[in-house]
C-alpha cells in the first residue's frame, strides 16, 4: 500500500474540492510513491507527535489540522511550523491533512460530534450551493443492423460507476425521454449507424444525471468510453442546488428536551470537558442543537434559522457572545474539545478499510491551552 493510495481513500471520503478557499489540506509533505509502514493519527501535528511516529514505525501521519496554511519562504526551525516540517523530512515521514473538507462532508467531523451527544435526524446546517452539475446526453435506442446491444444502461452503468445518480439515500437516479436525433457524418466520419454523407434519423433516449462537479472529468472520460457514437453530443449546466450532503455545521434532535442547566452537564459529561463558555440561560427547553466543530462563530444566523435552541461550537469572541441577543442559546466549548474526536473518526475509517498495517492514535494531547481550576 502507498501513501498516494491511502490518501486515495481519504479523499473520496472527503475529496479536497470541498476544503474552504483558505485550507491546506492534502499531502502536505512526503514521496506520495512510498509504501506505509503505519499511520499515526493526531488532531494537530507538533514535534513530539513526529517523534511518536518514529518511536511507533509509522511514516505517515494523518492530521486533521494542516501544519502549513501558508507558503514556507524558509525552512531555518526559527518556528514550531517549520521545526515539524524539518524533523519530519529528516525521518522520511509523511504529514496529510484532512480538515475543512472532512468538516463539510456527511458523515464527517460534526457528524462524529452528533453521535457523541446522540442526536438524532441530523443534517447539514448550511449545505453548500454550487457543488452539483447536471449532464445530458443522448444517446441510440438499438435498431436492426446496429453493432451494439442497450447502448443506454450500459452507459447509464458507466457513469454510475463514475459517481452519478447519488441523491441523499438513493443511488442509480437519472431520467431519460425518447426522441429523435438527427445527424450526417462528413467524409473523414465513421458513422455507427448509416453511412458518411447519409442524413440520418434516430430514435434516441436523452438521459439526465447529476453528479458532484469534481468529479466531471472522470465522468465525461466514463461517458465516451462506454458511447457507441464516434462523436458524444452532451451538455453540462451547473446547478444553484444546496447540495444536502456537503456544508457546514449539522442541526439534529434531542431523544428528549432538558433544561438548560441539565443540558449543559449533559455537554459537558459527553464531550469530556473542563469548563464551557455560554451566554445566558434563557430558561427555555433544549431540544434542537445545532453545531460546528472549530470555529463555527460565522453560523449563528442559520442555526437560529433552523430553530436550534442551542449552538455549540468553539472560538467566540467576548462581543461575538452577544450576537446571541436572547434568541438562541451559545455554548463554547473549546477548538480542541470539539475536535479531538475527529482521531477516533479517522481511524474508524482506515480500520474498515485496510488490513495490511497499523493505525494508531496518537497518545500526545496537543491542546495548546491549559485550564487553572
Amino acid at each position: 500500500m502507498t501513501i498516494q493510495q491511502l490518501t486515495a481513500w481519504l479523499e473520496a471520503w472527503a475529496p479536497l474540492a470541498y476544503q474552504e478557499s483558505y485550507d491546506n489540506a492534502g499531502l502536505l509533505v512526503g514521496n506520495p510513491s512510498a509504501s506505509v509502514t503505519g499511520v499515526l493519527v493526531t488532531l494537530d501535528i507538533t514535534e513530539a507527535v513526529v517523534e511518536e511516529a518514529v518511536r511507533k514505525n509509522c511514516n505517515l501521519i494523518v492530521a486533521h489540522h494542516p501544519i502549513i496554511f501558508r507558503g514556507l519562504k524558509k525552512l531555518n526551525g526559527r518556528n514550531y511550523v517549520e521545526r515539524v516540517v524539518i524533523k519530519a523530512i529528516k525521518n522520511d515521514v509523511a504529514l496529510y491533512a484532512a480538515h475543512t473538507n472532512l468538516d463539510n462532508v456527511a458523515g464527517g467531523v460534526n457528524f462524529q460530534i452528533a453521535q457523541k451527544l446522540g442526536l438524532q435526524n441530523v443534517r447539514i446546517l448550511a449545505p453548500k450551493p454550487a457543488t452539483l452539475m447536471k449532464l445530458v446526453t443522448f444517446v441510440p435506442m438499438a435498431e436492426e443492423g446496429a453493432d451494439y446491444a442497450d447502448a443506454t444502461q450500459t452507459v447509464l452503468n458507466a457513469l454510475y460507476d463514475a459517481g452519478v445518480g447519488q441523491i441523499g439515500n438513493y443511488s442509480r437516479c437519472s431520467f431519460r425521454t425518447e426522441g429523435t436525433g438527427t445527424f450526417q457524418g462528413n467524409d473523414e466520419s465513421n458513422p455507427v449507424l448509416g453511412q458518411v454523407g447519409e442524413e440520418k434519423t434516430a430514435r434516441e433516449n436523452r438521459l439526465e444525471v447529476i453528479f458532484p462537479a469534481h468529479q466531471q472529468h472522470a465522468v465525461l472520460r466514463a461517458l465516451r468510453t462506454a458511447h457507441p457514437y464516434e462523436e458524444v453530443a452532451y451538455y453540462l449546466t451547473t446547478l444553484a442546488n444546496d447540495n444536502q450532503e456537503v456544508g457546514s455545521g449539522v442541526v439534529g434532535e434531542l431523544p428528549e428536551a432538558l433544561g438548560e442547566a441539565d443540558f449543559l452537564a449533559y455537554l459537558k459529561q459527553k464531550m469530556n470537558l473542563t469548563v464551557i463558555r455560554h451566554t445566558p440561560r434563557r430558561n427555555k427547553p433544549v431540544r434542537r442543537v445545532a453545531l460546528c466543530g472549530g470555529a463555527g462563530g460565522f453560523l449563528l444566523n442559520d442555526a437560529v434559522r433552523a430553530g436550534a435552541d442551542v449552538f455549540i461550537t468553539a472560538d467566540y469572541k467576548y462581543h461575538e457572545f452577544f450576537d446571541a441577543d436572547g434568541r438562541i442559546l451559545i455554548a463554547d466549548i473549546g477548538h480542541y474539545e470539539s475536535e479531538v474526536y475527529t482521531k477516533d473518526l479517522i481511524q474508524q475509517y482506515l480500520l474498515k478499510k485496510n488490513n495490511t498495517f497499523a493505525v494508531i492514535l496518537s497518545e500526545i494531547d496537543t491542546n495548546p491551552v491549559s485550564y487553572y481550576y
